[in-house]
């Protein structure tokens, strides 16, 4: 008998890169192989995003793909997992005919036994339960040994903060701290199959707190597990950082010196309106609070333009706060209804306005990230080697603000952490040798 295939595709944030991973995990428990052939598969699982209408409409249009792909072979089990499934539940089915299992984000540790159920049954099933908790314990025993030099670890998952644009606080569910001894015990389990980086993963990671152990505390203590070279976190709330996680960034030398610290509006009036409960000011002292203790520390943001209520002067206190920040690199996008959110009955800012107001921002944005690059030049960079290039041409690792640094293939391993002497850049990545 010939060992079942699947194919995962994987569509949205860092979050659901983990998940794919551990669904992958759970596929390979019931005895299916992974393949990266698209035309070989006995299971197809897009784990998906529902954070803007665009990634949506693209799952529904690649299932469409898959169909005509398959038209005259046998039908593979079709699994929609991820945000779009939690969001949308049986309606789904009514999307598409073609889709056989919907699972959401805190369920996808049922797969295993929602498969086997429909080989026998051939029933279509919706499992959308909320089941952060029982997730995590039935994860545990999962044996990854297929760790990456730099490795996702998710610590929270949901939210409790209700922007009125976004949809985590329904599709992810309310905050969840994972029990801090589980998560190091997954990081030892990273780091003996070769995992130097460790990036903490969550909603809202900087709530994190279990028991006692708040984010700085478990920071801590990853630093002390030998094999742990780097670590980072993503993605923060502005209104969840104490002194304590501040200063952090000035004491412990494997954190990193870069943060994602979204902001979405300079204006007070559209934070207001997001229900952020941060206002301009707040977020320019706590950028503040951070230079203070780490000077060389860079900052990433996402934007948010359009946001309805949105005029030319709030557009202005955006791009006025963006040139105050300085930011190295940033997402910004114009803003989208999300079916089930408060927003959805304010009244939306004509498209081509915010086109422009877009364009204006994001030459502005790129403009500060080619010049943060540039100034790399001449100066050497600390960076943790990942892998080499497809061609093996070039050995490719980021530095300790994150960005891509490509050098000519040498006798460097993945793994190692070397001095390199930046020689050249452009917005996305930096060039140079060993210094």
């Amino acid at each position: 008998m010939n060992q079942k295939k699947f194919y995962i595709k994987t569509f949205g944030c860092q979050m659901n890169e983990y998940d794919s991973n551990k669904i992958s995990d759970l596929m390979n428990s019931i005895a299916y192989q992974k393949i990266d052939k698209i035309d070989e598969a006995d299971c197809f699982i897009f784990n998906t995003c529902h954070i803007r209408e665009k990634a949506t409409q693209k799952v529904y249009s690649d299932i469409g793909k898959i169909k005509k792909i398959y038209k005259n072979k046998k039908k593979p089990i079709f699994v929609l997992a991820g945000c779009v499934a939690q969001a949308e539940s049986s309606m789904v089915f009514e999307k598409s005919d073609y889709v056989d299992i919907v699972v959401g984000p805190q369920a996808y540790h049922k797969l295993p036994s929602l498969i086997k159920s429909f080989q026998s049954n051939r029933q279509r099933s919706v499992e959308t339960e909320l089941d952060v908790d029982g997730k995590f314990d039935v994860l545990k025993n999962l044996k990854n040994t297929k760790s990456k030099i730099s490795s996702f670890v998710t610590i929270q998952e949901g939210c409790d903060k209700f922007c009125k644009f976004c949809v985590v606080p329904y599709t992810r569910g309310p905050e969840f701290s994972r029990d801090h001894n589980k998560i190091l015990d997954e990081i030892l389990l990273l780091t003996d199959n070769g995992t130097k980086e460790i990036v903490l993963l969550g909603q809202n990671v900087s709530a994190y707190k279990n028991n006692d152990i708040s984010l700085a505390k478990l920071i801590k203590k990853i630093a002390k597990i030998n094999n742990v070279k780097r670590i980072r976190f993503t993605t923060s709330h502005p209104n969840d950082f104490d002194q304590e996680l501040i200063s952090l960034f000035g004491e412990e030398p494997k954190l990193m010196p870069q943060l994602h610290l979204p902001v979405q509006s300079g204006s007070d009036k559209i934070l207001k309106l997001m229900n952020r409960n941060h206002t301009r000011s707040d977020y320019l002292n706590l950028i503040e609070k951070f230079r203070k203790e780490k000077s060389d520390i860079q900052f990433s943001s996402d934007f948010i333009v359009g946001f309805p209520g949105e005029t030319n002067e709030d557009h202005l206190d955006t791009i006025n706060l963006v040139k105050e920040v300085k930011f190295s690199l940033s997402y910004s996008f114009i803003y989208s209804q999300r079916p089930g959110t408060p927003a959805t009955n304010l009244s939306e800012v004509d498209n081509n306005i915010s086109q422009k107001r877009l364009e204006e921002l994001q030459g502005l944005l790129f403009k500060q990230q080619i010049e943060f690059n540039h100034s790399m030049i001449n100066h050497e960079n600390s960076v943790l080697f990942e892998n080499k290039t497809q061609n093996e041409e070039q050995f490719f690792g980021r530095n300790q603000y994150m960005t891509p640094v490509f050098i000519k293939n040498t006798v460097i391993k993945a793994g190692e952490i070397k001095k390199i002497f930046i020689e050249n850049a452009n917005r996305n990545n930096l060039f140079g040798r060993i210094a």
